[in-house]
């Protein structure tokens, strides 16, 4: 069984990670950075590239020692080489092309977001291609009909916002602090998901994209009218986004012949709401359900080594001169859309 050192360094979170063919992670380091950024309401790209810089070193040596293996006894080096921010990224496979070239060992440039779209194989066994996989999180909102290592065709993508950075933006206005996902989720519970009337952009539209701005917009109209409670405008925000995600998934499902599995990956899959109406979508067309445990939804190394790991199984490396990317889409053949769709 191949043995793979993941390193991810995409955004704010710094993470290493061994794991093998066999599915087992022997080691996951990882640094946050909540409170460098907690000060700012979000992430800042300057403080995350410094960030990785001095923690991703002893992260790796620290995973080594955990999982009791020395670099002689890795098969492979594999780092996020994008799509993120661009400094970050460039942390995390400058280090890998360092790994790699003074040990003798293949390089496996791995896209972020394939390392979410198979996450949920590390996890689930008996997950099998194709599948239909949601992508939610927080710069990506994406319906992808996978169909096996590298094979994925995009049916629908986000046309402005990602369902994440919506969370994210929402919880910033209403001054529920950072990270935003969690803290709205921890609002919703207290509040009323329908005391609050907010759009559901493009729900029971023929296009088959999301779009969240508008609903983000809603939301500071209903801060600024006075009326309402915090808790109920975070509950009918959530409950607004379930319902675009449903329908769009809904839409998607009805294109996606042969699918063994309705999947959901990504940092908004870990939000209880969204896997729980995803479930019962999965039931309804009688398909098996499949979402990652939550801490393998938000960015993590453990996912990056397991894309490398089936990467590397299925005889795929990388050169040394492979290049970071802010932007890298899983489907480069899918259609352009009107708006922002370039973030697909």
């Amino acid at each position: 069984m191949p043995l793979i050192l993941g390193l991810e360094s995409s955004c704010d979170e710094t993470a290493a990670a061994l794991v093998d063919g066999d599915r087992l992670i022997l080691a996951h380091r990882l640094a946050g950075q909540e409170a460098q950024h907690r000060p700012f309401g979000g992430v800042v790209p300057e403080i995350a590239a410094r960030a990785h810089v001095e923690a991703l070193g002893p992260l790796i040596e620290c995973a080594l020692a955990d999982a009791g293996k020395t670099l002689a006894d890795v098969d492979a080096i594999a780092a996020t080489a994008g799509p993120g921010l661009i400094g970050g990224v460039m942390v995390g496979l400058l280090m890998a092309k360092g790994i790699a070239l003074a040990a003798g060992k293949p390089l496996v440039a791995v896209n972020h977001l394939e390392g979410h779209a198979l996450s949920p194989r590390l996890a689930d066994p008996a997950l099998r291609f194709p599948y239909l996989l949601l992508l939610v999180s927080g710069g990506h909102c994406q319906l992808l009909f996978v169909e096996g290592v590298g094979r994925y065709r995009r049916l629908a993508t986000t046309i402005d916002d990602a369902s994440g950075e919506a969370f994210d933006k929402t919880a910033k206005l209403l001054g529920l602090g950072f990270p935003g996902g969690p803290a709205v989720e921890r609002a919703a519970a207290e509040g009323d998901p329908y005391a609050v009337p907010l759009p559901r952009p493009l729900v029971g539209s023929a296009e088959p994209h999301f779009s969240f701005a508008g609903l983000k917009s809603a939301v500071l109209r209903a801060r600024d009218a006075g009326i309402h409670r915090t808790e109920d405008i975070a509950a009918s925000f959530q409950q607004a986004v379930v319902d675009c995600l449903l329908d769009r998934t809904r839409r998607a499902l009805a294109r996606a012949e042969g699918a063994t599995a309705l999947v959901v990956a990504g940092g908004v899959a870990a939000n209880k709401a969204v896997r729980g109406a995803l479930e019962g979508l999965a039931a309804e067309h009688g398909l098996p359900f499949s979402a990652p445990p939550q801490w393998l939804c938000t960015d993590n190394a453990a996912m990056i080594a397991w894309a490398g790991v089936e990467r590397f199984a299925a005889g795929i490396a990388d050169p040394l001169d492979t290049p970071a990317r802010a932007r890298w889409p899983l489907d480069p053949e899918a259609e352009k859309v009107r708006g922002a769709g370039v973030k697909a």
